[in-house]
């Protein structure tokens, strides 16, 4: 996630300079590794052929003349990684989508990946404001088709009753306002669906005995109702989410950050279960504001997954039986020995966040975005860090710290940039080891770029770096804020 862009910025050109290599110190949690990194998921191989494919979301842009509208941009992997020319521009006014193109749509302001009709190919759930969403599907060809639905923020996909299915969770679109959050409609959509846009079945989004907040009101609700609370409402605007397995019970969990009313944001966890529908989680280890990124994964190797969230300091909350936990969380910041650079005020440490494994060594490494990061002088030109996981937990042994002037790395290091404002792990090239995306939606007077960095045994590599704009791929690009969401 990231905020909004403070300055107009010039084309990328290139410039040289050497970022250290360090070691040492372990954040502790506890736990074991599996040896080898997975194949590429279905869920990120939109035409099956065996490397992770690139969504680039574009909320600001203009299209058919209308003011962020927005689009998304699809950059197929090869075995080469990424190529400019293979690639696929999705909007309300492409052929085959539903809706049209409006005012502020912000049509691919989020996004998510998951093989929803089991047919092993990776499918594309944009959301797309109170106009609701868009499915397309993926094929040996790559994304077709258009599948319109009714919900239009922040979907979510994974297996939230354990039975090896991937489910749909999905939420209206809401304004920020009032001191007060009300509900809205949102659902829980079991898996396979159909490519006509029809769930096996339609499951109570929050098991009402357990959630908290119950009302004899709310107990009387129909399942298809709209009150708040009830199991077909959710209370709060959602800025984003993240999906895991957090407490290791084989179903998957949704940590969101979401309005809590009177301007602030908050944390909501939904725990996966059966056919009563999510409960309330403990979220008492998880910090970071409205503005703050949030990955998860595994990165002690322990079998429940990680939450990460930046601020002015990131902070990991190890996945446990309990949830994620106040007892079992730590800070982490440029002070951690091995972490290149110093920390200081605004730098903005996990403006995003990524959590995967990069390495292959069966711990899931994070990639923090510091996009209020100075380069020398260049005030808030931002960088992109590497920790990486262990059974110990986050350590700072062996970090890596990017940036524009990096050697081998496209484009100089400008004032108030913000690269690093977005990031996505991804196995592009198909090598079994995570290649990182990361933005800056500033660059060049906010049309907005992305950068890609392979990933290696030890970490990233500026080896054949690549760093492409919308122009690159010719898409609308005048203040699109290309890069605003990477999945």
């Amino acid at each position: 996630m990231s905020r909004a862009p403070r300055a107009t910025r010039r084309r990328i050109s290139s410039a040289l300079l050497a970022v250290p290599l360090a070691a040492s110190v372990v954040l502790t949690g506890s736990g074991s590794a599996s040896a080898a990194p997975a194949s590429v998921p279905a869920a990120d191989d939109f035409n099956g052929d065996g490397y992770a494919d690139l969504v680039v979301g574009a909320p600001s842009a203009t299209v058919s003349g209308k003011a962020k509208a927005g689009y998304v941009a699809v950059t197929y992997g090869s075995s080469t990684g990424l190529s400019t020319a293979k690639k696929k521009i999705v909007s309300r006014s492409t052929t085959g989508i539903p809706g049209a193109a409006t005012e502020k749509q912000l049509f691919g302001a989020s996004f998510t990946k998951a093989d929803l009709d089991r047919d092993g190919y990776g499918d594309l759930v944009i959301a797309g404001g109170k106009e609701g969403s868009v499915i397309l599907w993926g094929s040996a060809s790559g994304l077709t088709g258009g599948t319109g639905i009714a919900y239009g923020a922040v979907p979510q996909a994974g297996d939230f009753d354990g039975d090896g299915t991937t489910d749909l969770a999905l939420f209206s679109a809401q304004r920020v306002s009032g001191d007060d959050p009300s509900g809205a409609p949102a659902a829980l959509w079991k898996g396979p669906i159909k490519r006509d846009g029809k769930p096996t079945a339609v499951l109570p989004l929050l098991d009402r005995s357990l959630w908290w907040g119950w009302s004899e009101e709310d107990a009387s609700c129909e399942t298809g109702g709209g009150c708040e609370n009830g199991p077909a409402s959710i209370t709060g605007p959602i800025r984003s989410g993240e999906v895991g397995d957090f407490n290791r019970d084989g179903r998957d969990d949704i940590l969101q950050m979401t309005y809590t009313g009177d301007g602030t944001w908050g944390h909501r966890l939904l725990l996966g279960g059966g056919a009563t529908g999510f409960t309330r989680g403990d979220t008492s280890g998880v910090r970071g504001g409205e503005d703050s990124g949030i990955g998860a994964g595994d990165v002690n190797g322990d079998g429940y997954d990680d939450v990460v969230t930046g601020g002015e300091k990131a902070h990991i909350a190890y996945g446990s039986a309990a949830g994620l936990t106040d007892a079992n969380a730590h800070d982490v910041d440029q002070d951690l020995p091995g972490f290149p650079g110093a920390q200081e005020e605004g730098d903005h440490v996990g403006s995003a966040v990524s959590v995967a494994d990069v390495t292959g060594d069966g711990y899931a490494d994070v990639a923090l975005g510091i996009e209020g990061e100075d380069v020398g002088s260049v005030t808030d030109a931002g960088s992109v860090a590497l920790l990486h996981g262990s059974a110990a937990g986050l350590t700072g042994a062996g970090a890596q710290v990017f940036h524009q002037n990096t050697a081998g790395v496209p484009g100089v290091a400008e004032a108030n940039d913000q690269f690093g404002a977005t990031t996505a792990l991804l196995d592009v090239d198909g090598d079994g080891h995570r290649d990182l995306a990361a933005a800056s939606t500033a660059e060049n007077a906010s049309n907005g770029a992305v950068w890609l960095l392979r990933g290696t045994a030890s970490g990233l590599t500026t080896k054949s770096a690549l760093a492409f704009g919308p122009k690159d791929l010719a898409a609308p690009y005048t203040n699109a804020l290309f890069g605003s969401f990477l999945r």
